[in-house]
C-alpha cells in the first residue's frame, strides 16, 4: 500500500498543478483529491517541495515518454515529426511542463526549474534525431527541433488565449507546409 499511497498522491498532485500549478495547490487539496491518509502524505512527502519534486518529475517523464513514443520507432523520419506535431492536444488546458514555466514556485526553485528544463532540453534532443534521419547536419536539426517545440508550446498559449483549439491546429499545419518544398516563385525553381 505504501508504494500506491505515493502514486496516488503524485497523480493528485499532477493533476492539481496542471489546474493550479504549484504555487497555489496546497497539501490539503492533494490529500483531498488522492483520498490518501495524512501520514501517508507525510511519510513519503515531509514538504510540499518533495511533493512538488516528485510530481513535476513525473509529470516530465509521462510527458517525456509520450513523445518518445511518438517520435522513435520504424516510420520515416518525417511521418514520425507529423505525428509528433498533430498528434491530438487539449491545446486550450496547456502544456502540463510548459505551463510550469510561469509558476513562481517551479521557476524560483532549482531542482524544479531542473526539471523544466530537463524536459524541454531532451524533446528538443528527441525531435532532433527524428529531423537528423532526414539528412540534417546536427546543427541544422536542433535548430529546426527547436522551432517545432516553440510551434508547439506557442500553440497552447494562443489555444489559451483564445480559447479555441483550433490555434493549435493552425499553428501545427502552418509548420508542416513551410517544410515542405516548396517553389520560389520568382525564379521557378524548387527550394528545400
Amino acid at each position: 500500500m505504501t508504494t500506491e499511497a505515493r502514486r496516488t498522491l503524485i497523480e493528485a498532485a499532477q493533476e492539481l498543478y496542471a489546474t493550479n500549478g504549484v504555487a497555489a495547490t496546497t497539501p490539503r487539496e492533494v490529500l483531498a483529491r488522492s483520498g490518501v491518509g495524512q501520514g501517508s502524505l507525510y511519510h513519503h512527502f515531509p514538504s510540499k517541495r518533495d511533493l512538488a519534486a516528485a510530481a513535476v518529475a513525473q509529470t516530465v517523464d509521462d510527458t517525456l515518454g509520450s513523445a518518445a513514443a511518438t517520435l522513435d520507432g520504424a516510420d520515416a523520419p518525417q511521418r514520425r515529426i507529423a505525428d509528433y506535431l498533430e498528434r491530438p492536444r487539449a491545446a486550450t488546458a496547456g502544456c502540463r511542463v510548459g505551463r510550469l514555466t510561469a509558476d513562481p514556485v517551479v521557476m524560483g526553485d532549482e531542482t524544479l526549474r531542473g526539471e523544466v528544463s530537463r524536459y524541454f532540453t531532451e524533446l528538443i534532443e528527441l525531435v532532433a534525431q527524428a529531423f537528423a534521419e532526414q539528412g540534417l547536419d546536427a546543427a541544422a536539426a536542433r535548430d529546426r527541433a527547436t522551432t517545432a517545440v516553440a510551434v508547439i508550446q506557442g500553440g497552447y498559449v494562443l489555444s489559451r488565449a483564445l480559447g479555441d483549439d483550433a490555434a493549435m491546429s493552425s499553428a501545427v499545419r502552418g509548420l508542416l507546409e513551410l517544410m515542405e518544398p516548396r517553389t520560389d516563385w520568382a525564379r521557378g525553381e524548387e527550394q528545400a
